[in-house]
């Protein structure tokens, strides 16, 4: 299996029309189609479904397509690693970061090598600590900022300073909005959300055994998307202080839970992880920043 033909077969998939991937590609479309038959032959599946106007990826289809992307993603960064190896006055760095306020702490980091590195260009993969872990353990990324103690058997980690405090985002209509703080009482019987694994891993160590007495109405990982729902009255979103606009006009606030629950945020990279040139450099920063 080729690169080149996995860069075909991806680009019919965007496309779903083979004669507009040939044009993209360069490559006339009797040869394109010749190069995915064999491709299928080579897997012994049909990758997709053919009508007159239009290709749809089969399940196979798809599931080619999703290991098609990581193995392209990894070419492309493999690249870009040796591309960089005379060229230390740039290059690329990929993260992954949690939702959280401290991410200013990074910003201010890149900020600053990018004064030095002009050419350092970055890009950001954001979610919750498990999707962001499993894209570093594949290689698809440099570092990762989670917000859970890391696997100490499989990470080198940096801690960030601060902490981030949970509290509660209502309606300013609520009833409990006119409280300075919300306890576990205020919220026994309400519709709450927040992240599964805010739910598996914060909120136990805050109210033990009383996690049964709570009614979980749904989770979301997007603390933004989360305030939306609170607005449209789906209830109440469990999630880090300055998240959240609850500006006068937002029609939201936020209360802060007592006892206090406080999380760490955490810079991690895989132990005996070999960095590109640009990477190493920024966490040769990072370590005099935050060590």
């Amino acid at each position: 299996m080729e690169i080149r033909i996995l860069r075909y077969f991806m680009e019919i998939a965007r496309e779903e029309n083979m004669t507009r991937a040939a044009q993209r590609l360069h490559i006339s479309q009797p040869s394109l189609s010749k190069e995915i038959k064999k491709l299928e032959e080579e897997l012994g599946h049909s990758l997709f479904v053919r009508t007159n106007k239009s290709m749809h990826l089969t399940d196979e289809g798809m599931l080619l397509r999703k290991r098609a992307e990581d193995i392209l993603t990894m070419v492309d960064k493999t690249a870009e690693e040796f591309s960089q190896l005379d060229n230390i006055i740039g290059g690329e760095i990929r993260i992954g970061c949690a939702e959280s306020y401290l991410i200013k702490y990074l910003a201010r980091s890149i900020k600053l090598f990018k004064e030095q590195y002009p050419n350092f260009v970055f890009h950001v993969f954001s979610g919750d600590t498990e999707p962001v872990a499993e894209r570093l353990d594949r290689g698809l990324l440099d570092l990762a900022v989670i917000v859970e103690p890391p696997n100490l058997s499989k990470y080198n980690y940096l801690t960030i300073p601060e902490s981030d405090v949970w509290g509660l985002v209502m309606r300013r209509d609520s009833p409990l909005s006119g409280k300075a703080e919300i306890t576990f009482e205020d919220l026994y019987g309400l519709p709450l959300f927040c992240s599964e694994q805010s739910i598996r891993v914060d909120f136990p160590r805050w109210c033990g055994d009383n996690m049964d007495k709570f009614n979980f109405a749904g989770t979301i990982n997007l603390a933004y998307n989360g305030s939306v729902f609170v607005r449209e009255g789906l209830g109440y979103l469990l999630t880090f202080d300055h998240l959240i606009d609850t500006s006068e006009e937002s029609g939201l606030c936020f209360r802060p839970i007592r006892p206090t629950l406080e999380t760490n945020m955490y810079i991690i990279w895989k132990k005996y992880q070999i960095f590109s040139p640009i990477a190493e450099l920024f966490l040769r920063r990072l370590r005099e920043e935050f060590s």
